[in-house]
């Protein structure tokens, strides 16, 4: 029964991390939007994404009664304060190269962590991915150059937000490894709550230390991202990286570039080319190998790096 419940919540977390990813691939958007109509700067932004869901999560961490009560508490929540000031970098870095580059590039490098992240899955398990894991990771790989492709600009103008978004993605990677940590012992809602409230006074620090506008002229964008990104999106992911394996949560995060793209040719008019296009059918084709390795994982892999 204890091995059913296992496959199930692991076939439970493919539709939540595709959900999560559709959700926070909206977030640039957002961004975009808080700095031109509601005047409020890149991380400033981050402060509100946070500070707006603190209060839910500590409300949804209250319920959760049921939460195994591990032995080492301190330790965990050690590692989830670890993972709130990670996130925060990640945060300010993203929300800041957004403004200086497109959808697509900001989205996709922001999202190396779907390599970099799997990686470490294998360095963990001390293991080789298999043929199938290869092949998709191959085609995740190719698909995310393709998908770069005419759209990345290296120049001037676009060079300081593309680092600034590569930052980000290695700054998520290490939020990913210890949160993940943290999740090994403590309920999600209580996990998400230790580290949004970590990283909280350290966006607010920067951005007055940036000179960044912190208070808005307008809130609906930044609801909509606290609700989106912070508490569907952030919650859904932590809901299923203790559940599958590391690479199936890397290459998931790639669904991010290519909704986030399409989101830049419609609103913005970055107009998307037959590499992209092709780009995003390989990324699909990789997505579509790990759903199914993530429904036949055996126990041990899932709890990889708990």
């Amino acid at each position: 029964m204890q091995h059913v419940a296992i496959r199930r919540s692991a076939g439970l977390a493919i539709p939540a991390l595709v959900v999560a990813n559709i959700a926070l691939a909206i977030g640039p958007w957002l961004v975009r939007i808080a700095k031109s109509e509601g005047h409020v700067g890149p991380v400033g932004a981050g402060f509100w994404r946070l500070a707006l869901a603190l209060p839910l999560l500590i409300l949804f961490a209250r319920g959760e009664r049921n939460a195994p009560r591990p032995a080492d508490k301190t330790a965990l929540i050690v590692a989830a304060i670890a993972s709130g000031l990670f996130f925060a970098i990640d945060l300010g870095a993203w929300h800041t190269g957004i403004l200086h580059t497109r959808l697509a590039n900001a989205t996709l490098l922001g999202n190396c962590t779907a390599i970099l992240f799997p990686a470490y899955g294998f360095i963990v398990a001390r293991s080789l991915p298999s043929r199938k894991q290869g092949v998709a990771l191959a085609l995740a790989t190719l698909g995310a150059v393709l998908l770069l492709g005419r759209s990345y600009e290296l120049s001037a103008r676009n060079l300081v937000g593309d680092l600034l978004c590569l930052f980000a993605g290695v700054a998520y990677t290490a939020y990913l490894v210890t949160v993940d940590r943290a999740r090994g012992g403590l309920a999600p809602w209580t996990t998400l709550a230790w580290s949004v409230g970590a990283g909280i006074p350290v966006l607010l620090a920067v951005a007055f230390a940036l000179g960044d506008p912190v208070w808005p002229l307008i809130w609906w964008p930044l609801i909509a991202m606290t609700l989106g990104s912070q508490i569907i999106g952030q919650g859904l992911i932590l809901y299923a990286v203790s559940r599958v394996s590391a690479l199936v949560v890397g290459l998931m995060l790639l669904l991010q570039p290519v909704v986030a793209a399409t989101i830049g040719w419609i609103v913005y008019g970055e107009r998307l080319t037959l590499f992209d296009f092709v780009g995003a059918i390989a990324i699909a084709a990789a997505l579509l190998l790990v759903r199914d390795s993530g429904r036949s994982l055996p126990s041990d892999e899932m709890s990889l790096v708990s």
